[in-house]
């Protein structure tokens, strides 16, 4: 008997829609400039960054807390805050009064003060997007639902490349962005296809 359509999400009688956008807190997960050419170039990143700046763009209307995540993996690297590389891309560039929380590892709650900020703005309900959504959008979020947070994650708004496999062929990006999306969707995460799936 094919269990395909079966999660652990719905055995768990877990919420199969996503909460409101004017009741969660917008998190973009490093939106760096990184991740737009050269050697870490993503599949489909300028259209995943358009729709993370359409729901940035809402989060604001809205007036709902948005936190901005930014690695930092230092000086030289391909994620040095400090140069062109690792800045935030312009299309979704923090405004004022909008937190930016710097990270060393891929889940954005290790080592910062993102959690705390979360429930001192007492958000229960998340709404993560941004790269690379094997590494960063993946542990950020199973981090998320660990610490008690209902997470919705828009599939158009996350963006990942291909990765060498362990028999030396090659996962290309759109399969492991399916894969890691329906990782999440088994339990840690509602996934959507687009912003257009979370109601305001």
């Amino acid at each position: 008997m094919s269990t395909a359509s079966t999660t652990l999400r719905a055995l768990s009688g877990l919420p199969a829609t996503p909460a409101r956008l004017s009741e969660s807190a917008l998190v973009i997960v490093d939106a760096q400039n990184t991740y737009r050419n050269g050697v870490m170039q993503l599949q489909g990143v300028e259209p995943a960054l358009d729709e993370c700046a359409r729901l940035l763009a809402r989060a604001r209307a809205l007036k709902i807390p948005v936190v901005h995540i930014q690695h930092d993996a230092g000086p030289g690297s391909p994620y040095d805050p400090s140069a062109e590389c690792g800045a935030i891309a312009d299309k979704v560039a923090p405004a004022a009064g909008e937190a930016v929380v710097v990270k060393n590892y891929p889940n954005a709650f290790v080592g910062t003060d993102l959690d705390a900020r979360l429930k001192a703005a007492g958000v229960n309900n998340l709404v993560i997007t941004g790269f690379m959504t094997h590494m960063c959008i993946n542990s950020t979020a199973r981090g998320a639902f660990n610490l008690g947070y209902a997470v919705t994650v828009p599939a158009a708004a996350t963006a990942t490349r291909a990765l060498p496999a362990a028999d030396g062929s090659v996962v290309e990006a759109a399969s492991l962005q399916s894969a890691a999306l329906a990782a999440l969707a088994d339990l840690f995460a509602v996934v959507v296809a687009d912003s257009s799936a979370i109601p305001d």
